[in-house]
Order: C-alpha cells, then structure tokens, then sequence
C-alpha cells in the first residue's frame, strides 16, 4: 500500500496469533500504587558513535526513499490517467530519473547495510565478521489526540487527568527508537512490545482502529509500510528486538571462551525471535518480516551460532591429540553445511532479489572457508600423528574416529591399515590439503567478486593467512621423489558437539505495570467491554440489613439482590460493578476493603458508584475471573474473551488461545450454569 492512500480494496492487516503454550504474556500488573513511569530510556539521538551516524545515514536514506516512491506513485497516477501525448512523454522522463534515484538509493541503503565491520568487536583477535542486521527506522506518532478521544467517550472519563499517562507512553515510544546496544536496550524494547499488549486491550476493540497510521521501513531496502493494525507495531518492535541480538552477538570478543558463549547465546535468541514473528504474525506488509525472509534470517542466525562453537571447539582444544583434531574437522564440516542451506534459502526466488548480494557473497565464502578448514584439520590429524606407545593403546579409538570422519570410504587400503601405516596416512593427508586448497582458493575468488567484502581486511586477513598455512603445509609434504598421482579424498561427514538452540523470547522477564491502569482492571474496563453510565445509588441500611450479596473483587460485583430489600428499592441491580464508595474509586480496591467501608456506614446510609455492563459476554468474562486462580485474572480474562461469540480471525491483538480441553468442574451461580477450566474454586462471598 503506498503512503498516503487510502487503498480501494483494504489489505489484510498484519495479524499475530500464538499458543498458550508456546506463548509468553506479559508480566503480571503490579500491586496498585505509585506509578513513576519508565526508568529506561534510549540513547541519545543527537550522539555521534559509528553506529549513531550509520544509524542516521540509513534514516536519512529511508526519508528520501519514501519521497521518490510518493513522486514515482504520483507519475504513474498520471501517467495512466492522461491522454496527452506530450504529457505522456514528459512523465515517462520523470518516471526514468525516479526510478534511477531509486536505484542508487537503494544500492546506497545496501552497501551501509552490509557495513558489519561498525558492529563487530573492537578486539585486536582476529576472527570471521558476523552478519548483524540494523534495526527498523520509523516515524513519530502522536496517539495524543487518538487516545484522550477514546478516553472520554468509551471510558467516559476526563481525558485531561490522564495527560501524564499518555506522555509517558509517548515517551516510551520515543525512547525504544534508539535503544542501546545492551542488555538496556533489549529492555527497552521489551517493555515497550509488553505495554502495547496492555494498550490493544485498552483502546483497540475488535472491529474498530483508532485511525493512527504506523509507519516502519524495510531495514534491508528502506521501502517504507504503513499499516494501522497494532500487530504491525508489535511486529516491528519484535523484529528490532531480533536486530538487536544481532548487533550484540557480533560484537562480542570471541578470543575468549566467556565472549563466545555470550556469541552463542545472543545468536540463539535473535533466531528465536524471528522464529517467533515468523509463527505468531501473518500478513506482513513488508519484506523484511514476511515468512521466507524471516525463515532466511533463523538459518543465518543458527549457522552463526555453529561458526561459534566451532571457534569455541579450536579455542578449548589445545592438543594435537588424533581424535581431537578429527573432532575439530568435523565441527568445521558442520559450519560448512549450514552456511551451504542459508546459502539455499538466499537462493530462493522470494529471497534472492531481496537479501544484500554482500550478504549471499559472505555466507558462500564462509561455506567454502569451513570446508577446507575440515580438509586442513583432517590432514594435521593424519600426518601429524606419530607412534607412540600410549597412542597404540589408544589404537582401536582413533581407528573408530577415522572410521567415522568421511561420508564414504577413501581409495586404497582399508582405514586400519591407513592408520598404522605413516606413508599411507601421509597420502590421505596430502589428498585433504589439496580438497583445503581448492576450497581456500575458492573462497577467495568469491571474496574478490564483491566490492564490500574487499573492503573488509579482517576478512581478506583471515582468508590469506589459512590459505597460506595449508599451502606452506602442502608443500611440507610434497617430496620430489613423489610420483603417485594423489588420490582424491572424499568429504568429511559432519559433526557438532554442540547443536543450536532457538531460544523464543521471554517476556515476562521485564515488569510492567499497565500505565493507564487507572483506567480500571482490564477484566471490566477494556475495549471489547461496554457498559453505562456510573449510577449513583443511595443505600439505607434496613433491619435486614442492606439486602445485597457481594461477590469478587477489583471490581467487586453485585452478586444477588434481596427482593423487596433495601438494596432493590433503592435501584441495586444484580451484576452491577462498584466503582465508587461515598465518592472513593474503588475499582482496584478488594472485597475485604469494600465490605468494611459498607459495615462502617453510618446512619445516613452510603452512596455508591455502580456500573453495567450491556453485553452478555463480558459478564461471562468477570465471572470466569472471578472463578480463575489467584494471580492469572488477566490471563483467564484473555482465554474467555478469546472464545467471545463473533471475534474477528485477524483481530489486533488476537493470541490465538486454544480451547481448555480439559474437564472442569460445574457450578451454579445466580441461576446459570458455567463450566469453570481451573476446576471448582470457591470465591469470597458476602451477603449484606
């Protein structure tokens, strides 16, 4: 959908959906109180860091992007909807400038992009540059005048009390734009993802928007999306997240053990949060998050994460032990293979136009460079190996490694015989340095092919130097009296000590409270509920007391009416909500506390604050809360309303919650039967 236009036909929205299983809800709401807003805060815009100024260069190139993409739109209009020649003429000129600008923007965005040396660590170790991603740029939104509206006329309340709560989100959101390349500013975006889950509930019924566009651009080709479903939000801010693990994984110093494990772990948790976009959020409007590009990046992210333990395998592994160095070609192999299936996946005709070229270039030279490194370590493991008495009683080991290093047996002599014989394991070994050599000469023709990776002299550093070690130890071996044709060694069948895990995120690992909990419990006051105006009800205490029943609390619910009671006359409905005791808010208060404050009437009686709700289902809603354990009313909340009569299949926020299969027990409550899921549990209940 191009900016600015209303489409005739309306696209899907960007929808999430996710399991109870596999998904993690925010953290619980804090107890009521104080609420002083968000201590995090993001960096510094106006910074002058590398990555800052990366950062406002891929800013600056998404803006005019999106300018030549609003001028190309309006040429195309035209240019259909003119039947002057000369007009056409003059706006097919136009259109060709447009889009050659957009050609060199976009290959601009690419080459900064692919600038991984700004995200890389800062030691002087020299490893293999990881592929970080940048982060989603988007535009300011001001949902000021949106949510003050909705306040006032779907909660019927002041919007001017609430001025605080909405800068504080604003400033949230202004905030996780520029999160910090830390622990910060993964925070930061969790927080913020976590709130808007409070404020689908809030202020974005089923059916309805509130008419604020969110605007977010490609982070690869910078073309920008508008969308005003939440999810779109919550998808980028998801997606960034990703990003930012990214960042965080590859600038870690792998020289040391602690460094790569930190590698490993921020690598794992990028890919699970792709993972998890990818499973839980249809109908992406852009590229960057649409099911064949986000599978691309977990595969990326896993086979970093192998690369990691590869390093971490030759870091740890200091002997020259046999089996050792057999160990280490085969994790080399590993490395090689899935870099060979992400270089499948870029291959793919969704993804192939679309991922940077230095990329595919990257991940082709990593998958050449680890398989001749499995070639050089193979061979060190053969000609290195010298017999000595305790490496005979080690014989039947080595033998059963060597048995198990190649995918199909090598020409010659059986693999015992190789191993006892030096000459024979001499030519074995010469055979994998000639396969390693080929591969390094490979890797280099394909480094040398792209302009960006020939920047890199990191990698340029990493590639002659293993290149030049096989070669010298080629030549080591090479005798003058050797005339036997070399035999061609077959591949290394690949092995890892450690697999990949994807780790899905955990939102619950950062507390929220609901900024605009003052607004009620979500299980009453949110946006799929209605109810009326707050009723004012003068109660008199009678002999028989107040004549009412009381059941549940935040808010606590009129139970049953006493016919004829004091209650009834005075226009006390069953199902009614108390929100206000003489004059006090008392939607958060509990049953103890508004049963104390009706026991200590005096006289003159009490006048309360009640509401209705209109909609069956919402009362269905506060019962099943009621009914829940201690602790997961806004979860129980969430299940119910998930099975609400008539909820839309793309909705917002919709978690897709599968139905409790599970046998619960039944009660009879106010004369209608439910099915409670959490089995039968008694809730507090008072009768006045």
């Amino acid at each position: 959908m191009r900016m600015g236009e209303e489409p005739a036909t309306r696209e899907p929205e960007m929808s999430d959906a996710g399991s109870d299983e596999e998904l993690e809800l925010p953290a619980p709401m804090m107890e009521q109180g104080s609420h002083d807003g968000s201590l995090r805060k993001g960096c510094d815009p106006c910074s002058q860091t590398q990555r800052s100024k990366l950062q406002h260069r891929r800013a600056r190139i998404n803006q005019q992007i999106n300018k030549e993409m609003r001028m190309r739109a309006g040429a195309e209009n035209l240019f259909r909807a003119t039947t002057n020649n000369k007009v056409k003429e003059t706006v097919a000129l136009e259109l060709s400038f447009v889009n050659s600008n957009l050609q060199l923007l976009k290959e601009e965005l690419e080459e900064l992009n692919s600038s991984m040396e700004v995200y890389q660590t800062e030691s002087e170790a020299i490893n293999v540059p990881m592929i970080p991603l940048g982060l989603k740029e988007t535009k300011e939104v001001d949902l000021t005048v949106p949510l003050k509206e909705y306040i006032c006329e779907h909660y019927r309340e002041d919007s001017s009390l609430f001025e605080k709560e909405t800068k504080e989100f604003m400033e949230l959101r202004q905030a996780m734009r520029t999160p910090s390349r830390n622990e910060a500013g993964l925070e930061l975006l969790i927080e913020y993802y976590n709130q808007l889950y409070y404020l689908d509930q809030r202020f974005f019924p089923p059916h309805r928007t509130l008419g604020v566009h969110f605007h977010w651009y490609d982070s690869l080709t910078g073309v920008p999306s508008c969308q005003r479903a939440l999810a779109f939000e919550k998808g980028s801010v998801l997606f960034n997240v990703g990003a930012l693990y990214t960042q965080i994984g590859a600038r870690q110093d792998r020289s040391a053990a602690a460094g790569i494990d930190k590698a490993i772990d921020a690598f794992q948790r990028a890919a699970g949060a792709f993972n998890f976009l990818k499973e839980n959020f249809s109908n992406a409007p852009s590229l960057d998050m649409s099911s064949p590009s986000l599978c691309m990046l977990v595969r990326l992210m896993i086979a970093q994460v192998q690369e990691c333990v590869f390093e971490k395998v030759t870091l740890t592994t200091q002997d020259t032990h046999f089996t050792s160095q057999l160990q280490v070609a085969q994790e080399a192999a590993r490395v090689s293979d899935v870099y060979s299936l992400v270089l499948q996946t870029m291959s793919q005709p969704l993804v192939k136009d679309y991922v940077p070229f230095s990329w595919a270039s990257m991940v082709q030279v990593k998958s050449e460079h680890f398989r001749a490194l499995s070639h050089y370590y193979a061979a060190v493991a053969l000609c290195d190996r010298t017999q000595s008495i305790d490496e005979e009683e080690c014989d039947e080991e080595g033998e059963k490694a060597l048995l198990q290093l190649h995918v199909s047996n090598p020409a010659g002599p059986p693999l015992s015989q190789v191993l006892r014989d030096p000459e024979e394991r001499r030519k074995l070994g010469k055979a994998h340095l000639r396969r390693a050599l080929i591969r390094h000469e490979e890797a280099m023709r394909v480094h040398g092919l792209c302009k960006i990776l020939r920047k890199m002299d990191i990698l340029q550093e990493v590639l002659s130097f293993v290149h030049k070690r096989s070669l010298d130890k080629y030549s080591e071996m090479d005798r003058e009296d050797d005339f036997d044709e070399t035999a061609e060694a077959p591949e290394i069948h690949s092995q890892t000590q450690q697999k990949p895990d994807i780790i899905p995120p955990n939102f619950s690992t950062v507390q929220v409270t609901d900024i605009f909990r003052r607004l009620g419990p979500l299980s009453v006051f949110c946006a799929r509920a209605r109810w009326g105006p707050v009723r004012l009800v003068c109660l008199q205490r009678g002999e028989g007391g107040l004549g009412l029943t009381l059941r549940g609390d935040s808010p606590v619910l009129v139970a049953g009416v006493v016919p004829g009671g004091c209650a009834e006359e005075a226009g006390l409905r069953e199902g009614d909500y108390i929100v206000a005791v003489d004059g006090e808010n008392c939607k958060w208060a509990k049953h103890g506390e508004v049963v104390h404050n009706l026991k200590s009437c005096s006289d003159r009686g009490v006048e309360l604050g009640v509401i209705t709700l209109h909609t069956h289902e919402t009362q269905v809603v506060r019962r099943s809360v009621m009914l829940s354990p201690s602790g997961d009313k806004e979860n129980a909340w969430q299940r119910t309303m998930g099975g609400a009569k008539g909820q839309s299949s793309i909705s917002l926020l919709n978690w897709n919650r599968k139905k409790n299969r599970e046998g619960g027990g039944v009660t009879k409550r106010l004369g209608s039967t439910f099915s409670l899921p959490f089995g039968n549990l008694r809730d507090s209940e008072s009768m006045y």
